[in-house]
């Protein structure tokens, strides 16, 4: 099956996934992990992307952002990586390419989905074995949203806000949401949206956004081609 365009809607969250080459390590120590966020930040500041959550796995990390314009968030990852992988090379005497390919993203129904997919995001260190808790993995935004420390990074979207009146009721709150695991089920439906570029939403969503753009959003049926509906 043909690959869908990236689809990129300014103004609306969207799900991001990098990972290594052939599932090498990106990061190393905590040298890497500390500049990268420094490279995260300022490249995220400097193309107008405002960052959500995010998570710095060992071989891959997950964002969760949005652009301001529909080309933030490629010219974000290609500042991203002309700072990170020249120095990740030198440091640790490599050379390369170090990611797998352009980068995946998935549009996010911030309604439906904006404060799973952040748990998806930050929970991922806890799922894959690294540690038993979220609040001990110290490469995640899961710290910032549970109230531990303010995180530089971090841009709150206004769903994080209305969780509570004050930060204590918005920490309690997520920390609460978050002590839940997703269910399989869910857990797949994000994974699977995020690695083949389909758009996280309710049917409704994908109906709306399919008509307002005018551009095919999901695979066609097989054996049948995809037609816009007429006017």
């Amino acid at each position: 099956m043909a690959r869908l365009p990236r689809l990129v809607i300014p103004q609306q969250p969207h799900h991001i996934i990098q990972q290594g080459n052939d599932a090498q390590l990106i990061f190393r120590d905590s040298e890497d992990y500390q500049q990268f966020l420094v490279w995260l930040r300022d490249s995220a500041r400097e193309c107008k992307v405002a960052l959500h959550a995010y998570v710095l796995m060992p071989n891959h990390f997950h964002l969760l952002a949005t652009p301001a314009g529909e080309r933030g968030l490629a010219q974000m990852m290609q500042r991203l990586g002309r700072y990170y992988v020249p120095w990740y090379n030198a440091r640790h005497q490599r050379s390369g390419g170090l990611f797998q390919g352009r980068f995946k993203t998935s549009l996010v129904d911030a309604q439906a989905y904006f404060l799973k997919c952040s748990h998806f995001v930050e929970s991922n260190p806890v799922r894959t074995g690294l540690v038993g808790d979220a609040r001990d993995y110290p490469w995640s935004s899961y710290h910032h949203h549970a109230g531990i420390r303010n995180d530089p990074v971090i841009t709150d979207h206004a769903l994080y806000w209305a969780l509570g009146n004050t930060p204590f009721q918005r920490e309690a709150a997520y920390m609460e949401l978050s002590s839940t695991p997703l269910p399989d089920q869910e857990y797949a439906l994000i994974e699977a949206a995020v690695l083949k570029g389909w758009p996280l939403a309710s049917e409704a969503y994908k109906a709306s956004l399919q008509e307002s753009i005018k551009r095919q959003v999901l695979p066609a049926k097989r054996g049948r081609p995809f037609k816009l509906p007429t006017e």
